[in-house]
């Protein structure tokens, strides 16, 4: 049986979905075995890759069909769909046009978050389930939702409630220190799950109308000459540290 180690979910998400992938082990891994010894650092800019699957069934809940439908189809998509907005920015890049940038970017981020979501819920699942919340994530979900039925309740009804098509999600919130139930429609809105903000601009028309009014290329244009580096290094430090 093949199974997703640490290393493979790292790399097939690429170098934004560490966050999000460092503790995915795949279901095939035995209990009490570690990939913690597998600490091979990713040294610039991961292709994107289709990771394998650790099981091949997870009847009854999920039919074979849908499975093979899900990972090799839709998924694979995804990556195919990552990797070329990628090459299409790197061309924009290269060749100073940026006419299609909204084109390219919306592609990034919707087929790069289809593929880091859908990388973490090929993790998140185990014929027949497996194992329990550890000391410390069990610990986490009592002080932030009171008990462990509380929080799955929650989870399954924003998930059942999801508009369209989208995402249930059980995240950690790093600013209040708590987790968190999130519901998300699509996969995107823009961004990639699993990135770290390192240098951002604010362009709601709170942050410039005043001086700006509706020039806003403008004020992105100023606002460049007074980036703080030295911040930016250090959330790059942490972020790959």
């Amino acid at each position: 049986m093949v199974r997703l180690s640490r290393r493979d979910a790292l790399r097939s998400i690429g170098l934004g979905g560490l966050s999000l992938a460092m503790a995915a082990t795949g279901c095939g891994t035995d209990e009490g075995e570690s990939d913690m010894e597998e600490t091979e650092p990713a040294v610039g800019p991961q292709a994107y890759t289709l990771p394998p699957l650790a099981y091949t069934s997870l009847e009854p809940v999920i039919d074979d069909q849908t499975l093979a439908l899900h990972h090799d189809k839709h998924h694979a998509g995804y990556v195919k769909g990552a990797s070329a907005a990628v090459a299409a920015l790197e061309t924009a890049r290269a060749e100073g046009d940026f006419g299609l940038i909204k084109t390219w970017e919306r592609a990034l981020a919707f087929h790069g978050s289809g593929h880091a979501l859908h990388t973490l819920y090929w993790t998140s699942m185990c014929p027949k389930g497996r194992g329990k919340p550890s000391d410390d994530l069990a610990a986490a979900i009592k002080a932030s939702f009171g008990d462990h039925d509380k929080m799955l309740a929650q989870f399954a009804a924003a998930t059942k409630a999801v508009e369209a098509s989208g995402w249930g999600i059980l995240a950690h919130e790093p600013l209040g220190k708590r987790l968190v139930v999130l519901q998300a429609e699509r996969h995107q809105d823009l961004t990639v799950w699993g990135c770290m903000p390192i240098l951002v601009c604010d362009v709601w028309e709170h942050a410039y109308y005043l001086k700006y009014q509706n020039r806003r290329a403008e004020y992105v244009d100023a606002w460049m000459g007074i980036i703080d580096w030295e911040s930016a290094n250090k959330r790059f430090a942490a972020a790959t540290g």
